[in-house]
């Protein structure tokens, strides 16, 4: 039997405080893409998200090259989701006693490389 499986590094960041829909607008323009033309797109995109899914995908890659020792100008990014975590439920003060719901969302970000 040959094995025509390639090797792929899943790497997972949970909990962070952005909504996975402004996360995943990201994701999006960056799946497919090889390491360095990903990490280029990261750099200079003007989104917040873009600074944890920079450090997620350096740390995949690192791991690629410790681990199973290949180049990383080889690497492509096959599949990156982001999917809802917990929100944090906060209150906000509103006139006559009342209260506001505040939900901060969180979001748990997957990026597999192969």
């Amino acid at each position: 039997m040959i094995n025509n499986k390639k090797p792929q590094v899943r790497v997972i960041a949970k909990y962070i405080h952005i909504s996975p829909r402004k996360i995943n607008r990201i994701l999006n323009q960056i799946r497919g893409k090889t390491y360095r033309e990903a990490l280029m797109l990261l750099e200079f995109m003007p989104y917040r998200a873009c600074s944890p899914i920079w450090k997620l995908v350096s740390s995949a890659v690192a791991n690629v090259e410790h681990n199973l020792n290949l180049k990383k100008e080889k690497l492509i990014i096959s599949k990156a989701f982001a999917n809802q975590g917990p929100s944090l439920h906060r209150l906000r003060p509103r006139a006559k006693g009342q209260t506001y719901a505040i939900k901060k969302p969180t979001s748990h970000i997957t990026i597999i490389i192969s």
